[in-house]
Order: structure tokens, then C-alpha cells, then sequence
């Protein structure tokens, strides 16, 4: 019981709450370990059983502990064990919180309606022949209509990770070098370990990698890069074309790099305020550009288009010949609908529009409360804490929960954040930004402005 009384500074259930989740971090208490009752809890620190069970119920919420009746409250083990390792670290085992800001996923009631869609797909799955085209005309049409740059070959495949899966497969080697945004999307991480690939982590600014940064890093010789030029995941960045154009030129000035691909994943694009930009713009030769279709019209749908030079495309397509062979033309001639149907259009077009409202609502109110931010392009708004256990127990206990920074960097870093799904954010953000402010790095009381001695952290993420 000591271990309690010496780590506990409040005796609110927050307090407690945080104390706990402490001790778990620290590895004090290790998965399966059984907690004091309730009523145990708090006779031992003098508080009533309901402060216990708030305290309790918080550290429920983020998958730091489970109840199992009457055997007792144990220390929970991090997350299913089929999951990757970042991606463990990331899921836990959660029960319902009150406000789920935590997950980077779409708001489902901003979806497009499946239904006019699915009506107009024919009754059967025929395919006259195995070597027919692997995208059907009208969908590969609307794509290069669409694509940032002129290109030499599109297909579709499973998703943007199957898109970025298969491009690293067919350009790099066990132990090549890959750079990799830092802060970026986590499950990039546990795919390089996978394929014996080296991270070279970069830096992120409010207009994505930068410029020196990328300089030093290709000193080593990256093999890829991987990049996301629109609504960076965690932080909302989106690149320029300027800073595009600056990154193209730093990859053509050294012959070292002359064979250096990189690999675009624009998963949010037709949910994106930013404009459309690409580094083929500049190395036509050179890009594997990704576009994803999940934060827009449905993650469930597992469909993306990968386009880039026929040297590079071609033989994906032909080793997926191997495998799967094809995304179903069935989802394709869907995506082809929600692409070209007004009524889609209109939707999505509506979802930009609130996701757009919904990141300045919280970027405003987290300004009353003196955290100056740039606002977040997407799903996703990147924010400082004083220390990410704490913020993510603490906001728990008031019903919230969020993402934790730390798998979301590539290697490790003294920096605490938390990612927030402004995407999923309610009507009412007041109280929510009021909550983010109180554990973030900077925050003033309301109507103070910055606190005296800390300068905005206007673009600051790396």
C-alpha cells in the first residue's frame, strides 16, 4: 500500500487516476497485477469509494486497467497481441468513453450514402477474364483526370498501407535506408521493422519535412521517402508547393540520391482544405504517389490508386497478378460512383466544410485558454502536453479520450503530445478545449494569452 501513499499527490480521482497510470508506466505495477478494492482504496486514503471508482473508471477508459468482478481490478495488458507493436501501443483496450477523440478515423455520419451507389452495381461478380484490366476504364479516367501531376500508370489496391507496403517492396532491400517524417503515422514505423528497413527520421513543420532537416538526412543515402503532403498524421500539416519544389530540388542535387523514390500517401485528400501538391510535379520519374479514399468515402471500402512511372508501377501490378490479382472492380465501379455522382460530390464536399469548422473551433478555443497553434488541415490536430500519461488519464477522467504522442515518433523523444480527433469533435468545444488546455505545454488561464516567457508555438512540431 506504501507504493500508493508515497506516488499520490491529489486525492481527486484525477489525482488518483494519474498517480496509478504513473506506476503502470513506470513498470511498478506490471500487467496482471491486482489493485486494493475499492472500498479498500479509499479507506486507505481517506476519500469516499464513489472518488475511487471515478479514478478507477478513468483508468478503464484508456486501457490501463480491467474490472473482473469479483476476483478484483487488475493492471491490463496494452492491447491484442495480433496487432504491431506501434499499433498495440496505440489501440489498448478500451471501454466507451464519453467523447472518443482517440482513433484518426472519420466521422461516420460524414460519410457519403452507399446506398444510390450499391443499387447501381450489377447483381453479379462476373469478370469475363483473369488478365482483364486490373481498373476498370471509367474509374482510371476520373483518376488521371485527377491526378496532381501528368503520369505514366495508375492501379487501385487494398488501401493506402497496402499501397505503401507494396511500393517499399519493390524499391528497397533488406537494410536500405527510408526517410520518415517524425512525428508521423505510426503503423510506417512497424511496417520498415518488418522489412528489415533502416528509419531516417525527419523533422516536421507547419508546411511538412523540412527543408534542413531533409538536407541532412539524405546525406545517408535513403533509398525512399515517404512522405504525407496533405493533412500530415499526427499533426495537420500540409505542404506547400514551395516547400515541395524545395524538397525536389534537394533530392536532384547529388547523384548520391539519384535513384531515391519517393513515396506519397495523400490519405486525406478529398477531405483536405490545402491544395494538391505533389514532388512529381518536379521528378515525375522519381514518385509513387498514393491516393486513399478512407477518410473520405469510407475505410471500409479498403480501396486506394497508386500512381507513378511505368518502370515503378508495372511491376507491382504484376506481382499482385501473384496474389490477389485485382481490388474488386465491384468496389471499384462504387468508388467510380461516389467520385462522379452529385449527390456524393455534394457530401463530401459538406464533410470538408465541418471538418474544416470543427479544426478552427478547437483551434480557436484553445487560443482563449493561450495555446497558439496553427490550425490542423484534416482529421487530426497535434498538441503539446506537459506529460503525455498524465494528460491522457487526466482527460480521461473528464471523459475524454485522445491519442498518446509517443508511438507516433520515429524514434524516442524527451517532446510529450497528444494527437486529438478534432474530425470527431462535438457541437460544443468549449468544455473539451478547456480540458486539452489544462494538460498542454504553454497554456495560460483564459484571457491571459501566452504565459510570460513561452513563445507561440505557431508551426512548432519537431
Amino acid at each position: 500500500m506504501q507504493i500508493f501513499l508515497d506516488e499520490i499527490e491529489s486525492r481527486t480521482p484525477a489525482g488518483i487516476a494519474a498517480a496509478i497510470g504513473r506506476l503502470i508506466a513506470s513498470g511498478r505495477l506490471a500487467p496482471g497485477d491486482r489493485l486494493p478494492t475499492v472500498r479498500e482504496f479509499a479507506t486507505l486514503l481517506g476519500v469516499s469509494p464513489a472518488t475511487i471508482s471515478h479514478a478507477w473508471q478513468a483508468l478503464g477508459s484508456v486501457g490501463l486497467i480491467v474490472s473482473r468482478g469479483r476476483s478484483g481490478t487488475f493492471v491490463l495488458d496494452a492491447a491484442p497481441k495480433w496487432l504491431p507493436a506501434r499499433s498495440q501501443s496505440m489501440a489498448g483496450r478500451h471501454q466507451n468513453a464519453r467523447i472518443d477523440l482517440s482513433r484518426g478515423t472519420p466521422d461516420p455520419q460524414l460519410l457519403p450514402a452507399l446506398g444510390p451507389a450499391l443499387s447501381r452495381v450489377s447483381q453479379r461478380a462476373v469478370t469475363p477474364t483473369y488478365q482483364d484490366l486490373p481498373v476498370i476504364p471509367e474509374l482510371l479516367a476520373v483518376l488521371t483526370d485527377s491526378w496532381p501531376y501528368p503520369v505514366e500508370s495508375i492501379t487501385v489496391v487494398d488501401g493506402a498501407l497496402d499501397a505503401i507496403s507494396r511500393s517499399l517492396d519493390a524499391v528497397t532491400r533488406f537494410g536500405d535506408r527510408v526517410i520518415v517524417e517524425s512525428p508521423g503515422f505510426p503503423p510506417f514505423f512497424d511496417l520498415l521493422d518488418q522489412l528489415g528497413l533502416e528509419r531516417v527520421p525527419v523533422d516536421v513543420d507547419r508546411h511538412g519535412i523540412t527543408p534542413s532537416s531533409f538536407q541532412t538526412a539524405l546525406k545517408l543515402g535513403p533509398t525512399a521517402v515517404i512522405v504525407q503532403p496533405r493533412a500530415q498524421n499526427p499533426t495537420g500539416a500540409s505542404m506547400t508547393a514551395a516547400r515541395a519544389e524545395q524538397l525536389a530540388r534537394l533530392l536532384s542535387a547529388h547523384k548520391r540520391n539519384a535513384d531515391t523514390v519517393v513515396i506519397e500517401d495523400d490519405h486525406s485528400g478529398e477531405i483536405s482544405i490545402s491544395p494538391d501538391v505533389s514532388l512529381g510535379r518536379w521528378l515525375p520519374d522519381r514518385v509513387l504517389h498514393v491516393r486513399s479514399f478512407s477518410k473520405s468515402h469510407g475505410p471500409d471500402l479498403r480501396i486506394a490508386a497508386l500512381g507513378g512511372p511505368a518502370a515503378l508501377v508495372d511491376p507491382i501490378v504484376a506481382r499482385r497478378m501473384l496474389g490477389p490479382g485485382w481490388t474488386s472492380r465491384m468496389l471499384q465501379t462504387i468508388l467510380y460512383d461516389l467520385l462522379t455522382s452529385r449527390e456524393s460530390v455534394d457530401e463530401i464536399s459538406e464533410a470538408r466544410r465541418i471538418y474544416f469548422a470543427r479544426q478552427k473551433s478547437l483551434t480557436e478555443a484553445l487560443r482563449r485558454h493561450g495555446l497558439d497553434l496553427t490550425q490542423a488541415d484534416g482529421v487530426n490536430a497535434w498538441l503539446p502536453v506537459n506529460d503525455e500519461r498524465d494528460a491522457i488519464v487526466q482527460l480521461a477522467a473528464s471523459g475524454i479520450r485522445v491519442a498518446g504522442g509517443s508511438p507516433f515518433f520515429a524514434t524516442d523523444s524527451a517532446q510529450s503530445f497528444i494527437r486529438v480527433t478534432a474530425g470527431a469533435l462535438p457541437d460544443e468545444v468549449e468544455p473539451i478545449a478547456e480540458a486539452l488546455a489544462a494538460t498542454t505545454w504553454g497554456a495560460a488561464e483564459p484571457g491571459q494569452g501566452p504565459m510570460p516567457g513561452v513563445h507561440s508555438l505557431e508551426g512548432r512540431w519537431a
